[in-house]
């Protein structure tokens, strides 16, 4: 496993790495318009890059089965905080959106951090009530129950798609725990109709679904960003038009260089840079499912899981986003995406799944 753990290791690396390139790139310019300084989310990428190593590092090096004994800590602290950040005056509201916590210079978003909790908390209870688990009411309801507040709190920012993101999660969780079938099955269909609503009662998530179908019904409007990410991607070519170089990010695309990162990626070095980027995740998913598959403890086990679905789940929505083939979702790219709450918590992540990964496995 050591192999494994390097090959992990060395994949995180260079993603960060990526990531450090491409946010200078897709941010100097509008940074020295609107900040006057090109450096402005480089500087801070960087600040939260050295957070996220010296948090990865500390998860890295503990004991991860300690983890058990500050589940439920760690889960009432980061509820606290979601509910903290609705309030006017405490959470910092951006574009209609109440989600950051302003910390002198920097910013912390609440729901990454409770993302993670939860994983670790899903982690703990399904593990321990293993015996239990095929029931309804011991097994299931009660991680459910906490699922739905979390979700709850992060629908009232709102933000449609970690709640998602967070759902997919732990319902991955509760079918490798053993959760029977016939209690998830019907969960997620009663979900559709309240999903459906939640859409099209609200006017700009309406909007991103027609789009999302035609966006060049309203290529001036609703549709100018994806139409946007689609010509940075086309303009690309091959091998892409040059570091540096992208025309998108010039107030073009918005959100260049936070949701929609990939398509200067596409843009400015091609399909061969796009490419390597989703080898890179593919080989993070692999390395980090390998040490879920062989963790021989079952606390570990689900761990692994939860946060390597955590990191698949979004960048899989991230790249379908920009390619056009899901409705738009304020998900950043893992470690690539200028967003610190985000880097921190999937730097931290990678920290634990190198520390499942010390232990023994199964040969």
């Amino acid at each position: 496993m050591r192999q494994t753990r390097i090959g992990l290791f060395t994949v995180t690396v260079l993603l960060v790495s990526i990531g450090l390139l491409m946010v200078y790139s897709a941010s100097s310019i509008y940074a020295h318009e609107t900040w006057n300084d090109s450096f402005y989310y480089l500087k801070r990428y960087i600040i939260y890059g050295v957070i996220g190593t010296i948090l990865a590092g500390l998860a890295m090096s503990m004991d991860y089965h300690k983890l058990k004994s500050y589940s439920k800590v760690l889960l009432i602290i980061s509820t606290i905080l979601l509910v903290l950040v609705l309030i006017p005056g405490i959470g910092k509201e951006i574009g209609g959106s109440r989600r950051w916590f302003r910390l002198w210079i920097m910013s912390f978003q609440p729901s990454e951090f409770a993302k993670l909790s939860l994983i670790i908390y899903l982690a703990d209870v399904l593990s321990r009530k293993q015996p239990k688990i095929k029931s309804f009411f011991h097994g299931f309801l009660p991680p459910l129950f906490i699922l739905g507040v979390n979700v709850g709190l992060v629908l009232m920012q709102p933000d449609l798609g970690t709640a998602v993101a967070t759902g997919c999660i732990a319902f991955i969780m509760f079918l490798v725990a053993g959760i029977r079938l016939v209690h998830i099955v019907p969960i997620i269909l009663s979900s559709v109709p309240v999903l459906c609503a939640l859409i099209f009662n609200v006017a700009y998530r309406r909007r991103r679904i027609l789009a999302f179908l035609n966006p060049w019904d309203d290529p001036q409007g609703v549709g100018f960003q994806i139409i946007q990410s689609f010509l940075a991607l086309g303009s690309g070519g091959l091998l892409g038009v040059g570091l540096g170089q992208s025309k998108q990010k010039l107030f073009y695309l918005p959100e260049s260089h936070t949701d929609f990162i990939f398509s200067i990626i596409g843009e400015e070095l091609g399909l061969a840079g796009t490419l390597s980027v989703v080898l890179l995740f593919c080989l993070l998913i692999f390395y980090g499912t390998k040490i879920a598959i062989k963790s021989t403890e079952f606390f570990g086990h689900l761990l692994a899981i939860g946060l390597v679905s955590m990191i698949a789940i979004e960048a899989v929505i991230n790249i379908a986003v920009v390619t056009g083939s899901i409705p738009t979702k304020g998900l950043p790219l893992p470690f690539i995406s200028y967003g610190g709450s985000a880097l921190v918590c999937n730097m931290v992540s990678v920290g634990l799944l190198l520390n499942i990964g010390k232990h023994r496995f199964r040969q």
